[in-house]
């Protein structure tokens, strides 16, 4: 009977190397699906902050008055960067990006002072910025000429990062059921090699406890294992892509990352615990005849 346990044993050492493998496989997948949904919301974030507001101003305002609504401005908690454009630096950035056929035109410089501006992502929303531009305008009447943002990209930024969450939402519902499916069966495989090892055990008199326990010990462990080189994978694939697209780098965040991978390990532990914990039960259950 103890050779017989020891064969068992042995057959079932390979299949655990197969399990982990498939789970780490699982687990890779849902941790760059997973990725790429985080990099969507940093990626809507990062093209909102970067949307340039502008305040413009009127041609006699007094520099008092520009002084004191640039602090203004740069004391709201959603705004950064906050600058005074004056008219010669205006046409200088103008004649930067565009050709100076003006200057055969005009003789003065047309394009008027402002304050230009970034929001945080949270506020870059029209209603917000409609918000921000009654409040400036009846507080700097005669200052404050126009408040500008453009509307139609801030709307097709919004429209596009909304649709595109709920895309990834959904597939992250439905691969997160994929994972644990498939975790599960691959489990159940390898538990499957162990059955007549269980149930001798349980046959010699070993209480449900005393057999579950080293299983599922090993199942921790081969979570853990599993988790592990999921991480890896996922971390050398983030960086073979940030290393191929620079523009990556710009959306990586290591708190967001370190979530990602907590998410791995425990979804990896507790789904193989699990799934070994019930292959346990269900095969203690069984009669002998049954498992053949």
């Amino acid at each position: 009977m103890a050779q017989f346990g020891k064969a068992s044993s042995k057959r079932g050492k390979p299949t655990y190397a197969y399990a982990i493998i498939g789970v780490s496989l699982v687990l890779f997948l849902f941790g760059i699906v997973g990725w790429f949904f985080l990099n969507l919301r940093k990626t809507g974030d990062y093209v909102k902050e970067n949307i340039q507001v502008h305040a413009w101003l009127n041609p006699n305002a007094p520099k008092k008055g520009i002084d004191s609504l640039k602090s203004y401005v740069a004391a709201l908690p959603y705004a950064k960067d906050v600058e005074h454009v004056t008219k010669e630096m205006a046409i200088a950035k103008w004649n930067a990006d565009n050709d100076t056929t003006w200057k055969k035109f005009l003789d003065e410089n047309p394009l008027p002072e402002s304050i230009d501006f970034y929001v945080k992502a949270d506020h870059v929303q029209k209603d917000s910025l409609d918000i921000l531009s009654a409040d400036l305008l009846n507080r700097y009447p005669g200052l404050v000429k126009e408040f500008q943002f453009p509307t139609e990209t801030l709307s097709q930024v919004s429209k596009f990062v909304k649709t595109a969450a709920y895309i990834f939402l959904i597939a992250a519902i439905v691969l997160t059921i994929l994972v644990v499916f498939s975790i599960d069966n691959t489990i159940r495989l390898a538990m499957y090699s162990n059955r007549f090892l269980i149930k001798t055990m349980q046959m010699v008199g070993a209480t449900r406890w005393f057999i579950a326990k080293p299983l599922n010990v090993r199942a921790i462990i081969n979570g853990l294992i599993a988790s592990g080189v999921a991480i890896a994978a996922v971390w050398a694939t983030i960086t073979l892509i940030e290393g191929l697209a620079p523009g990556f780098k710009v959306l990586h965040d290591n708190t967001s990352m370190i979530l990602l991978f907590l998410i791995i390990v425990l979804l990896g532990i507790s789904i193989t615990l699990v799934s070994t914990h019930r292959s346990v039960i269900k095969y203690l259950r069984m009669k002998l005849d049954d498992l053949y």
